[in-house]
């Protein structure tokens, strides 16, 4: 099985921590080189300290850009592509605030719609001559299982990660006769900074324990345990491969059997 992504190059967003952070790491141990993106300078640098080397000449690099404000990322990107262009891109970035949807202002919309869609679209726009230039593009999105069933209290996440899977199956068809594959990965709930966030968020609300809250969680995953981010990382690294060149325009959940819908 080929999963040699040497002579690659990866974008790979919200790559300061969590899926993010492992994902950078699983695509440079497959050889590529690996530019991650984020708000914080000091964890960036942090994470390019700790990608594995695993050829000569493998060059790993870091860029602060904050996804919600496009214009600022057009510039980055033209700028990372300008120098590098990349093959392989990682579309990742946190999940809006939580709360019924009913009760959500129009900004807050907005906003993801922004950090999510658009900044996707300003990504794919500035790497796609790269791509078909080489003949070989994999765009990737990290999403969510709410795009095949809505998450009770995630209102705005669960219409803009629904926006962004509309957005990546149309983007699939129209690519892949360029040799470029897209792709979403849906984790459940994962041991991120995100999880632990939601999980306090919900303990405050309901006043009850944060372990409490968990125990009910992973009382619907038939794993009866969390998802790592690591986890999630193989199946994205594995996407980015020549192996998964025929995978295009699939959802595919990593989620220790949560949906329980069939795929």
């Amino acid at each position: 099985m080929q999963l040699d992504l040497s002579a690659r190059h990866a974008l790979v967003c919200g790559a300061s921590q969590g899926i993010g952070r492992a994902a950078a790491i699983e695509l440079a141990r497959l050889g590529a080189d690996v530019t991650v993106l984020a708000r914080s300078a000091e964890a960036l640098q942090a994470v390019v300290d700790a990608l594995p080397r695993v050829r000569e000449g493998q060059h790993h690099a870091w860029r602060v850009v904050d996804m919600l404000d496009t214009l600022a990322l057009q510039t980055v990107a033209a700028d990372l592509v300008a120098a590098a262009p990349a093959q392989v891109l990682i579309n990742n970035s946190g999940g809006p605030p939580g709360g019924p949807i009913h009760t959500a202002e129009p900004e807050a919309f907005i906003a993801a719609f922004r950090q999510h869609v658009l900044a996707a679209q300003v990504l794919m726009q500035a790497v796609l001559p790269g791509m078909r230039a080489a003949g070989y593009g994999r765009i990737v999105n990290v999403i969510s299982t709410s795009v095949k069933e809505p998450i009770p209290g995630l209102g705005v996440s669960n219409t803009v990660r629904a926006a962004m899977a509309g957005w990546s199956k149309t983007l699939s068809a129209e690519l892949a006769a360029d040799g470029i594959t897209v792709n979403n990965v849906l984790p459940s709930y994962t041991e991120t900074d995100r999880l632990r966030w939601l999980l306090a968020t919900r303990a405050a609300r309901e006043g009850r324990s944060e372990d409490d809250i968990a125990a009910e969680l992973l009382s619907d995953i038939p794993a009866r345990r969390f998802g790592r981010p690591e986890e999630v990382a193989a199946m994205i690294a594995f996407l980015c491969t020549p192996a998964a060149a025929y995978v295009n325009g699939v959802s595919i959940p990593v989620d220790g059997g949560h949906i329980r819908a069939l795929n």
